[in-house]
């Protein structure tokens, strides 16, 4: 039985401003999204491994979730665990599960996890599965409309997990630059791992539409092994936003902080979370 202590894992937050004309947000209400894949998310995951998760999540007001296990159902027990860990924080979260997605074996296919800090945000509608595109996409995004409860504004976001990088994500990602006539919504996030970074020419139709990345540059995955002190491997996860989101901050979540915690981290998952900070 494995015994992880997360002891000398220190969360490190890398934050960003990609706004040349950024405004003094002080008084503006915020919204933070956090989008985290979490490797094979299920009864693999201890209590102790559970709760670094939600202590990881907790400041947040909407997550996004990637690879939860579909094929048992711990992973969905574990997304309740999460939730009920948070709930214990001192705020009110509440949290939808995916089906199953689609996908051409019961080996490629996932559910996605929305949780949202209720004192911030409301769930409009039900949290659906894209089925208009579930042919079309090894893992169907998952699509959640959420209201500020400030604003009474709303937007939706768009939780995925692209196909692997050698097998052109770029064909699925093509699809996403309608979703702001199809969902009859200028007010659009899409979130999560896209398995190619985000200076790649797919991209550019969607900057074109006034579409920005929270990140750049910014490694989000993890090695195997450290080389030369480094423990960051790939590019790939990230939150692109609409033209109407006000950016206000963005952030690599790093709690590995050094390499001899690379090993423990891992047992965790093989990417780090991502933040947006936001006003609508």
């Amino acid at each position: 039985m494995k015994k992880i202590l997360f002891i000398g894992l220190v969360i490190t937050f890398f934050s960003f401003s990609n706004n040349p004309n950024e405004l003094d947000f002080n008084s503006v209400e915020s919204i933070k999204l956090i989008t985290w894949n979490i490797q094979d998310l299920g009864q693999s995951k201890n209590n102790e491994e559970i709760a670094f998760i939600a202590k990881t999540l907790n400041e947040f007001d909407i997550v996004a979730i990637q690879e939860v296990v579909a094929k048992h159902p711990g992973g969905a027990q574990k997304i309740a665990q999460i939730a009920d860990e948070l709930n214990r924080k001192g705020s009110k979260w509440d949290y939808r599960i995916s089906n199953p997605t689609k996908s051409p074996s019961a080996y490629m296919s996932e559910r996605y996890a929305f949780l949202w800090n209720t004192s911030k945000v409301n769930l409009k509608g039900r949290a659906f599965l894209d089925r208009e595109l579930e042919s079309q996409i090894i893992r169907e995004p998952f699509i959640a409309e959420f209201e500020s409860k400030k604003k009474a504004t709303t937007f939706f976001v768009v939780n995925y997990h692209s196909r692997k990088h050698n097998d052109l994500p770029e064909l699925e990602i093509v699809l996403f630059k309608n979703y702001q006539q199809r969902l009859s919504n200028e007010n659009i996030i899409i979130a999560g791992d896209f398995n190619l970074n985000e200076k790649h020419k797919i991209w550019d139709d969607f900057y074109n539409q006034g579409y920005k990345s929270a990140v750049k540059n910014s490694k989000t995955t993890l090695k195997r092994k450290c080389k030369s002190g480094d423990y960051l491997s790939h590019a790939i996860d990230n939150i692109y936003y609409s033209k109407n989101i006000s950016f206000i901050n963005s952030r690599v979540i790093d709690y590995i902080k050094t390499c001899k915690n690379l090993a423990t981290a891992r047992l965790i998952s093989d990417h780090i979370p991502v933040s947006l900070e936001f006003s609508l």
